[in-house]
């Protein structure tokens, strides 16, 4: 038995890669419990940049679904069910999306769902508008904070690490961005 951690494990998966990014890049950890972008230099060399100030885009993305009535986990549902909606047709905020740090806050978000669907009844169209407002909330904001990472940077490579990485719309997005920015994104597996 090896011990790994948890949060390092997530951030060196994409090293198992075919092809592999190789050092240094920035890392976008995105999961259920933790957001966070990182300037990795090598294997157990590590620099915070910024990261969530309460809830983490997962936690979001749960409680949202919650919120919704759908299942756990959230990202996966939440992401089925915005296929079929349109972003837009009711408007949620981009948390920090403006701000001159790489930190994020996703809490604000989950209550401006809240209110949204607060003593309504949804039909189904409007649940997947709500899921696709609020994943395009979610990933404008990640795109944005990891795509600035790189700028500041100089590097030419971006890891996603964590389960919100499998998110279509978010590499979708991402893979936009690096095309435009000139810098390489790479993900896990999911």
């Amino acid at each position: 038995a090896l011990g790994i951690h948890h949060l390092e494990g997530h951030l060196l998966a994409p090293l198992m890669e075919n092809p592999a990014p190789a050092f240094p890049f920035i890392a976008l950890l995105v999961s259920g419990g933790h957001t966070q972008l990182m300037r990795v230099t090598g294997v157990g060399q590590y620099e915070l940049l910024g990261e969530t100030l309460d809830d983490a885009a997962g936690e979001a993305f749960d409680k949202t679904a919650q919120l919704l009535g759908l299942g756990y986990p959230g990202g996966p549902q939440i992401g089925r069910l915005a296929e079929q909606g349109q972003a837009g047709r009711i408007k949620l905020p981009r948390p920090m999306l403006h701000s001159a740090d790489l930190d994020f806050s996703f809490s604000g978000l989950k209550t401006a769902v809240m209110l949204q669907v607060k003593n309504r009844e949804l039909d189904a169209q409007a649940k997947a508008d709500v899921a696709a407002e609020f994943q395009a909330a979610i990933v404008d904001v990640l795109v944005a904070k990891a795509a600035t990472a790189v700028e500041r940077s100089g590097y030419a490579r971006l890891v996603v690490a964590g389960g919100v990485g499998a998110n279509r719309a978010l590499r979708a997005k991402l893979s936009a961005a690096a095309d435009r920015a000139g810098f390489e994104v790479f993900y896990p597996k999911p």
